[in-house]
């Protein structure tokens, strides 16, 4: 809604007379809203994105063009961009019914053209877009982004924004590798398994994260360690010398925190996850 005021002048015989200044109201028939199908995020999830746009008026709208910033931000004397359009992902629907993919004329920012909203009627405009290696990390991170809409009529311009964050709580997995891989009869593996954490949420003893391994061929006489620490059989971990079934107990193991670091030339984010090791050693 945007307030106008006007005054009319009356000039005769070198004299000028002021009319009274009237005050009126232009009611904007447009409005938008935007939603992210997933609020939270990870570096390379895709984003599915939905602007609803309501046609309040009498007349029908064409012509209507839309701008994503894809949630651009200031870095220094650069703009960086942490979301990436999906190419072809664009969809439009008009009161419901799917139409032809409307004309996508730039990617970033993503600009579609080319749209129209009915007298009293609605349209939606869903696409994808991909959390780059600019997207903040963090716990206090977020990425903000604002479709536009442009027509040569808006008196005011209307505008719709959405947030999300990164994805909260850990983010565990757990690689294996032994050492050597050829070995002689009677002779000596390691396996070390190392748990990564992701997430900016770190893995307590309360947790209860537990890892188990059948180890085949089955070992014996095995040292285990933790984070380069001796373990206890009984107090840390279980172990079937039978059926080589490997066990930590419940409330051993913690994991730290992933921490994040912005590179301050490119202004790409990095991600050093934290990390917990579990070395078994023993004989074949």
């Amino acid at each position: 809604m945007a307030t106008f005021t006007n005054q009319a002048f009356l000039t005769y015989n070198g004299e000028t007379v002021n009319s009274n200044v009237v005050t009126g109201e232009v009611v904007g028939v447009l409005s938008a809203e935007k939603t992210a199908v997933s609020g939270t995020y990870t570096q390379g999830d895709t984003i599915t994105y939905v602007v609803s746009i309501i046609n309040t008026g009498t007349t029908a709208i064409t012509g209507l063009t839309v701008t994503d910033d894809l949630g651009a931000y200031t870095f220094g004397s650069q703009t960086l961009v942490p979301l990436t359009y999906v190419e072809g992902s664009v969809k439009y629907y008009i009161n419901g019914v799917l139409e032809p993919a409307p004309a996508v004329t730039t990617t970033s920012p993503l600009t579609v053209v080319g749209l129209s909203v009915p007298a009293g009627g609605d349209a939606i405009l869903i696409y994808e877009a991909q959390v780059n290696n600019y997207a903040p990390l963090g716990t206090q991170a977020t990425i903000d982004n604002t479709a536009t809409l442009n027509y040569p009529q808006l008196t005011t311009v209307v505008t719709a924004t959405e947030s999300v964050i990164p994805e909260d709580g850990a983010q565990l997995s757990i690689t294996k590798s032994v050492s050597p891989t050829t070995v002689n009869e009677n002779g000596e593996l390691v396996y070390t398994l190392v748990i990564s954490n992701l997430g900016a949420t770190p893995v307590i003893a309360t947790d209860d994260a537990i890892v188990s391994d059948t180890f085949e061929p089955i070992l014996n006489n095995i040292n285990v360690t933790y984070n380069g620490t001796a373990w206890t059989e009984g107090t840390n971990y279980t172990y079937d010398s039978v059926t080589g079934l490997f066990t930590t107990n419940p409330g051993e193991i913690a994991v730290p925190a992933a921490t994040y670091s912005q590179n301050p030339v490119t202004g790409e984010w990095e991600t050093i996850p934290g990390t917990t090791v579990i070395q078994i050693t023993g004989t074949v």
